[in-house]
């Protein structure tokens, strides 16, 4: 796939978004058709992923949305559709467009997930204004076991890029996957260095597949699809716009366990993509910088206000996210078992054999008065050796 290259950096438009958790079904098939119409759906101008969703619940399905003839009469009790946006679902350009973006997907052998389908990233499932629609170039898994985000500043000092050298370097030791923007500074220096590392790395990009900005880093990215994937919720030759980027920072949030700021100003995406994640109830970290430093500033201002952990390297975040590997303890009662008196023994290698025993049969088995046999059991259980269930069962902790 050939990118074009793209204009001038963009700037972030702030702002904080807030989400609920959802519940998805999964279809079974999708045909072409209905391919066009989940495309088109995503495609309608001032329809969100909130109202989108909306539309799907009350039109009982996405292809109703484009083939109802009595359309009208359902949308008018749609919460949030006004005349202004039914007559954007309406438009009569939308699936001729849908039509034309599915022959791109195809053509460029795009992975193409709807919010609906067991293959949309189950992290990304529980916010409620993810993307409708992913657009996916490589294999990355996106639903990896261990998944962080790493952000910051394009204009980094070298103390910084080899912060995020050193904490890539460091995740390996859980085989994380990497998600980034692809654009200057800590983004692509995350990104170069989970592929040096062998690393699956995932970059979310503000634009579609089609073009990739910046275009200094087309030869990185092309790599990355060998190694990761490019992930968009655009459709191709959708135009440039600034606020396409802090739309796409939910997405880089939304895909990890949790988000990881290097070096950050006061402002800027990396910032807004911290406030997403703490939205989305992931952890956020960040690495603590000088009081007099510029581009230390976001940092230390999200440990300040609690809304980040202040972490030192990547041991800190595998610490704190608890994926070391947790030693096997040995069951209560192989420790204590030494220590049992020949009758309580007796009991214990019934239970053992039977796996459940309620206490009249194990009175038979042993040749024990249930006295003595509930007494020798109530020390056992005391003991962590057995457990109770109801009706006077028996079996091992």
């Amino acid at each position: 796939m050939q990118w074009a290259s793209v204009g001038p950096r963009p700037g972030f438009l702030p702002g904080r978004v807030r989400v609920n958790v959802t519940e998805a079904k999964y279809p079974v098939h999708v045909d072409n058709q209905s391919q066009i119409h989940r495309i088109a759906l995503s495609m309608l101008k001032g329809i969100g992923p909130v109202n989108a969703r909306n539309l799907v619940a009350y039109c009982g399905g996405v292809d109703p949305i484009f083939t109802d003839k009595k359309l009208k009469n359902t949308l008018e009790k749609v919460p949030g559709i006004g005349p202004k946006l039914i007559a954007s679902i309406t438009d009569k350009k939308v699936l001729p467009a849908a039509e034309k973006e599915l022959a791109y997907v195809h053509k460029h052998k795009l992975r193409m997930l709807f919010y609906l389908d067991a293959e949309y990233p189950k992290r990304l499932k529980h916010a409620e204004d993810a993307p409708v629609i992913l657009f996916v170039k490589g294999d990355a898994d996106l639903d990896a076991t261990r998944v962080v985000s790493v952000v910051g500043t394009r204009t980094p000092t070298e103390q910084g890029k080899r912060l995020c050298v050193d904490l890539v370097e460091g995740l390996k030791e859980v085989n994380a996957t990497i998600v980034s923007g692809l654009a200057y500074g800590i983004d692509i220096v995350a990104h170069r260095y989970a592929m040096k590392n062998g690393l699956p790395t995932i970059g979310c990009v503000a634009h579609g597949l089609d073009k990739l900005y910046p275009g200094d880093h087309a030869a990185t990215a092309k790599e990355m699809v060998k190694h990761g994937a490019l992930v968009s919720e655009l459709p191709s030759g959708s135009p440039f716009a600034p606020g396409n980027f802090p739309a796409r920072n939910r997405v880089i949030a939304g895909l990890a366990d949790c988000t990881i700021v290097v070096e950050s100003g006061s402002k800027g995406g990396s910032l807004i993509t911290a406030d997403i994640a703490s939205s989305y109830d992931r952890e956020v970290f960040a690495f603590p910088g000088r009081p007099t430093d510029p581009r230390s500033e976001g940092c230390n201002k999200l440990i300040q206000q609690n809304k980040a952990a202040l972490i030192t390297c990547a041991k800190d975040v595998i610490t704190l996210m608890e994926w070391l590997p947790k030693k096997k303890k040995a069951p209560a009662q192989a420790a204590l078992f030494a220590d049992l008196m020949p009758e309580e023994q007796t009991l214990v290698d019934i239970i053992k054999a039977k796996g459940k025993v309620s206490i009249d049969d194990l009175c038979v088995a042993s040749k024990m008065p249930q006295g003595k046999a509930a007494g020798l059991l109530l020390n056992l259980e005391f003991s962590g050796v057995v457990r109770v269930l109801p009706g006077k069962v028996y079996e091992l902790n």
